[in-house]
Order: C-alpha cells, then structure tokens, then sequence
C-alpha cells in the first residue's frame, strides 16, 4: 500500500484511466454490446458516480471558503479588481481563439462532408426535440446574457449555496470578504474562521483526491463498456476534428501564455495539469473537477492560493474554450452535412456568436450540445434540421465532451498561472519542480 501512494499522483490516476478503458472494451467486445454494457453500468458506474459526488461534496465549501479567504488574504478590494479583470480579457481571448481551431480543423477535415444524417433513429429525434423543449433558452442572445449578468446576484446566499449556483456564490464570497475586511478589528475572529475553515476543506480535498485513480478507472470502464469505440465508425471525422482542434489549442494557445508572454517551461505546466486533466476526462464536468483544478494549481503549479481560489471558480463558469470551440465545429458540421451555402462573412459571426453562447456555460455533462441550438440558427438551419444534428450527435457526445471540459480546465489554469505571475503570487520553484507533488 505504502508503495502505491509513493507513486505520483498524476502516474496513478493515468494507470487508472488506461486500465479502465481496457476493461471496458474487454466487456464490450468480449461479452458483446449489451451484456458487456449491463455490467459495466451495474458494477463499474456506482463507483464512478460515487467519487463524482465525492469531489462534488467539495464544490460549495472549497469555493465559499477559500474565495473569502483569498479576498482577505489580498488586502486591498483593488487588487481584486486589477486580478479579475485581467482573468476575464484572458478569457475573452483565449475563447476566441479557441473557436478560430475549431472552426479550422473543421475547415479542413470536413467533418459533415458526405454525412448520412438519415442514421438518427426517430426515437433519437423525439428524445432530442424533448431535451432541447426542456432546456430552452428564454430570447433573443442579447436577453440571455442580459439574464446570466443579472442572475449573478443572489436574492437568498443560502438558497445559492445550497443549490451550487457557482456565480452566485463567487459574487457573495466576493462581497462578504470585502465586508469582513472592511470591518477591521471586528471582523478578524470571522477572518481566522475562514482561514481555518479554508485550510480544512484543502486538506480533505487531498485526501478526497487520493480516490481518483479508482474513480477514473471506474468511470472509463463504463463509458468505454457502455459506448465502446462505435463513435469512430459513426463520427469518426468529427472526433478526429474535435480532438485535434483541442489539442492544438492547448498546445499553441495556452503554450504561447505559458512560454511567450509568462517565458515558463511548457512541460512543467503540463506535467502539473496532468491530474485535473484525467479527472476532467473521466467526469465531462469542469465543476466537479474544481477541488482537483485548485489543488494543482496551489500544489503543482506553485499559484497563491488567493489567486488560485478566485480565478478557478469564474474560470470553471466563465471559460468555456472546449465550449466555445465545439460551437464552432458543429455549425460547419451542420452546414456540410445538410448542404447549407456559407458566405466567408458568416466565419465572424460564428466566432461572436460562439463566444457568447459559451460564456455561463453550466460545467456539467454534455450541456454544450443543447446550446448549439442558436450557434446551428445562425447559419441557416431550421428547427428540424436543429433537431436532427443533434440527434445525430447527442448518442456519442460523452466522447466529444471528455476532450472538450480537458480544454476548459487546461485553460482555466493556464489562465490562473498568467494572472498570479503579474501579481507576484505564482512559486517558479513549485512550478519547475520536476515532478508535481
């Protein structure tokens, strides 16, 4: 036991997700499709669904905590304006980038080219037209980000905390160390709480994370017994697109933040990443990864823990690059598939359109998909059409999704590591460690 703990982290966790991707296509392909699926889904996804709810358990306290502890730990409410302002114009670029390599690789690989889109079953269609009936957005683009800025701020903090509205409770954690700051004298018992309290939650996050390696393990072996590699006959151009465009962007987006502008080695902030990465991947969830993101940023990348606790938790609501990306590469999925013309003018209004869409994205599974609805109306598909492409892709979106939330986190810390380097609060030493802790 003392031997595997010895082991890095990061080494364990990819044991964990290699392993159980075998063991999932090993039921599936040995036993067959529906019985391999039965029993990756009986035994392997309780235990996946149990760590998820594990480092769900964390989400709430870690942010509330250490995000009043952080603002305190600052000083000064104007630091904290220089801080997330910085945070949100990275951001907003990075986004835009993001959608630029999607809409590349979906320029050149022609994902829809030749695509049968008569293989969405019509019990597909129906279960599709009930989902996007059920998670309509109210109005026009503008209204919906008018609605996600205003609600932003929380009538009832409680009712925030308690339904894990991430904005709502970043805007009051922000309010409420400022608050206690502003206090003085009066406000240093609450201040030590905080601390203490924020101290604690980290410390259980470690050990909530040491579970990761079983959790991946898990969660790989169902998704790969219960799907299996059917994608790639199905959508294999899409998943080619899909994965390339991300990589790439990882690699030249977040590698020019890392080694130009901050001039950091790029493979040390890989290696430091590499945890929340598998978790990310395994999970499809940039929430549920939260407690594994800060813990990497704080213990491997050497990021201050106000810088850490403040720009993460925006970060995992805000930053949607995979999102955002993906947007793009459906709407020329769309248009090649149905055979829509497409004026070069409309590759700026994708961009804008993608960018927006993307911003408030909920970190949960798959939403990314049911938002693409006002992405594929712009480029001239109508309601059925809608319907129909994401009939056709819904089935194998898990896959797809897995890449896309590695992209949000990965630049969520690309990001966090930007931001604490301006302001001082970033450890070069942690950072260029050979092996993250």
């Amino acid at each position: 036991m003392k031997a595997w703990f010895a082991i890095d982290l990061w080494k364990r966790v990819l044991m964990g997700l290699v392993l159980g991707t075998l063991i999932g296509l090993a039921f599936r392909y040995g036993l067959g499709p529906e019985r391999g699926s039965e029993i990756v889904t009986t035994w392997f996804k309780p235990v996946g669904d149990a760590f998820i709810s594990l480092i769900q358990m964390l989400v709430v306290p870690l942010i509330f905590t250490t995000l009043v502890s952080g603002v305190l730990a600052m000083g000064d409410p104007k630091r904290l304006g220089s801080l997330g302002g910085r945070a949100m114009a990275m951001y907003m670029v990075t986004t835009v980038f993001a959608i630029c390599f999607g809409l590349l690789m979906g320029t050149l690989v022609q994902p829809g080219a030749g695509f049968d889109t008569s293989i969405a079953s019509t019990t597909d269609i129906e279960a599709t037209r009930s989902r996007l009936a059920a998670n309509a957005p109210p109005g026009t683009v503008g209204e919906q980000l008018m609605n996600t800025l205003l609600s932003i701020i929380p009538k009832n903090p409680i009712d925030a905390l308690a339904r894990g509205d991430v904005l709502q409770i970043i805007f009051f954690a922000i309010l409420l160390g400022i608050g206690i700051m502003m206090a003085g004298e009066a406000g240093k018992p609450v201040e030590k709480l905080f601390a203490s309290a924020s101290e604690a939650i980290m410390k259980l996050t470690l050990i909530v994370m040491e579970t990761a390696p079983l959790g991946v393990l898990a969660l790989m072996a169902w998704v790969m017994g219960d799907r299996g590699l059917s994608i790639l006959t199905v959508l294999g151009k899409m998943t080619l697109a899909h994965y390339t465009a991300c990589i790439l962007h990882i690699l030249f987006t977040y590698g020019f933040i890392v080694k130009v502008i901050l001039r950091l080695p790029l493979l040390p902030f890989l290696r430091g990443v590499f945890d929340a990465q598998m978790v990310a991947f395994s999970t499809s969830s940039s929430n549920a990864t939260l407690p594994m993101t800060i813990s990497c940023a704080t213990k491997n990348l050497g990021i201050g823990k106000p810088i850490a606790s403040s720009v993460l938790p925006l970060g995992a609501t805000i930053n949607m690059d995979g999102t955002a990306l993906y947007q793009g590469l459906i709407a020329l999925f769309a248009v090649q598939a149905l055979g829509i013309p497409m004026a070069p003018s409309m590759y700026l209004t994708i961009i804008l359109m993608a960018t927006l869409v993307s911003i408030g994205t909920a970190g949960v599974p798959s939403v990314s998909l049911l938002l693409a609805t006002t992405t594929l109306s712009i480029v001239g598909a109508n309601p059925e059409q809608i319907v129909l492409i994401i009939a056709v892709l819904f089935p194998f979106d898990r896959i797809l999704d897995m890449m896309r939330t590695v992209t949000n986190i990965t630049g969520d810390l690309a990001v966090s590591t930007a931001v604490a380097k301006w302001e001082g609060d970033l450890d070069e030493d942690v950072f260029r460690a050979k092996d993250p802790v």
